[in-house]
Parts: C-alpha cells; sequence; structure tokens
C-alpha cells in the first residue's frame, strides 16, 4: 500500500493567487486614490482661478468705474471752465459796451464847426475887446456851416449879438439845460429861431464876419446863463465833455 504524499503546490499557488489578488487590490487602492487626490488638486485648482477671476473681474469693474469717475469730473470741469470763459466774455462785451456808451454819451457834445483853425482863445487879451476875450474863436471861411454843439432850445437868435450887443454881430444862443448855455456869433446868416428845439449836430447857421470882428470865424462861448458876461472856457468844457478841441 503506498504512501499518501500530500503537495504543496497547489497551496503555493493558491497563496500566490491571494498575494496576487490582494495586490491587485492594493494597485487599485492606489490608482483611485491618486485619483481621488488628483480631482481634488483640480477642483482646488479650478476654484482658485475662479476665485483670481472675481478678483480680476472686480478690480477690472472698479478700474472702468474710477475712469468713468474721473471722465465726469474732467467732463464737468470743462463746463466749468467753458461757462467761467464765457461769462469772461459776456463781462468783456458788456464792459465794451459800457464804454461804447459812455463815449458816446461824451460825444454828445460836438465842435460847432469842422475844419477849423484855432484862433483868439478865452481870456486873452487884446485891443479887439474892452474887457479879456469872452470865448473860443474857430477861424473858417465865411459861409461855414455852424452846428450845434449839443442838443437844446434855442433862447436868443437875431442881430445885435441877439440882444448882447452889436459887438457880436448876428447871433445865436442855445439853452442845454443844467445851467449851460451855448453861443454862436458873427454869422452871416442865422436858420434857426427862438423857441426851436434844435439837436447836436444840426445846423443852425453860416459863420461870418459881422459885428466887431477882424476876419471870418466863428466866436463860440458856454455860459452859466443866457447873458453875456457868464461865459467860462468853452475849449476847456467841451474837452470834459470828449471833444477834441
Amino acid at each position: 500500500m503506498f504512501e499518501r504524499v500530500t503537495s504543496r503546490f497547489p497551496r503555493t499557488a493558491a497563496t500566490r493567487t491571494r498575494a496576487a489578488v490582494l495586490a491587485a487590490g492594493l494597485g487599485t487602492s492606489v490608482v483611485l486614490g491618486a485619483g481621488v487626490a488628483a480631482a481634488v488638486d483640480n477642483t482646488a485648482a479650478s476654484g482658485a482661478a475662479g476665485a483670481v477671476q472675481a478678483q480680476a473681474a472686480a478690480q477690472s469693474k472698479a478700474a472702468e468705474t474710477q475712469a468713468k469717475a474721473v471722465q465726469a469730473q474732467a467732463a464737468k470741469a470743462q463746463k466749468a471752465a467753458e461757462a467761467q470763459k464765457a461769462a469772461a466774455a459776456k463781462a468783456a462785451q458788456a464792459k465794451k459796451a459800457a464804454k461804447a456808451a459812455a463815449k458816446k454819451k461824451a460825444a454828445s457834445w460836438i465842435d460847432p464847426v469842422k475844419s477849423y483853425k484855432l484862433s483868439a482863445s478865452f481870456a486873452q487879451n487884446g485891443g479887439m475887446w474892452a474887457h479879456k476875450h469872452s470865448g473860443q474863436d474857430y477861424a473858417v471861411p465865411t459861409g461855414t456851416p455852424v452846428m450845434a454843439a449839443h442838443g437844446g432850445t434855442v433862447v436868443k437868435a437875431g442881430g445885435n449879438g441877439a440882444g448882447d450887443g452889436p459887438a457880436y454881430g448876428n447871433a445865436i444862443v442855445i439853452k442845454h439845460g443844467n445851467k449851460t448855455y451855448s453861443q454862436y456869433a458873427h454869422l452871416s446868416s442865422v436858420h434857426v429861431k427862438v423857441g426851436q428845439v434844435v439837436k447836436t449836430g444840426q445846423k443852425i447857421a453860416l459863420s461870418g464876419n459881422t459885428g466887431n470882428s477882424s476876419g471870418p470865424h466863428l466866436h463860440f462861448e458856454i455860459r452859466t446863463t443866457p447873458n453875456y458876461g457868464s461865459a467860462v472856457d468853452p475849449a476847456k468844457f467841451l474837452r470834459s465833455h470828449g471833444v477834441t478841441v
């Protein structure tokens, strides 16, 4: 009878099989673990990238808002500058208009004749007058138009100095108000009458050589009354009213 021999090989094979299975399972676990770790890493990376993008978007939006605010402020400043410039231009225009109005007002007085030469002046001594000269003489040819130096009402007109004496020849006196009168003498002809209202620059007579005169000229006075003896320096008066004499 044979002795029963039990082989060790089957157990060894089984053991090896188990080891292989365990190894395979362990490998699978390692692989799965690595996959899970990789997934976790990817998720974290994705979250971080999202946070960076969100931060970048927020910063971009903030920069855009700031840029809009700067643009709005610049536009506001430009608008204010334009308004200031317009106000300055308006003020300059108003100043120019006021200056023109003042000049026009000053020029409401004019020389009584054009293209003249000044001869005897106010308060000048001479043998032609009993006292000092009472006006300003404008040397002009006979027949030169004589104009009202300022608007007013004629209070004297005619021969014999219009009541002031024959030395004046034909004469006119105009009342201008505020105790101011103008007188025109040695005229060749008179074109206005007492009570007539005249305007500045209106022709009222023609120059001549009548009365106590040594040659054709206009004798011009500024008075504080309509009568002889109240004269002031006419050239100085006219200059104070913007007239170049």
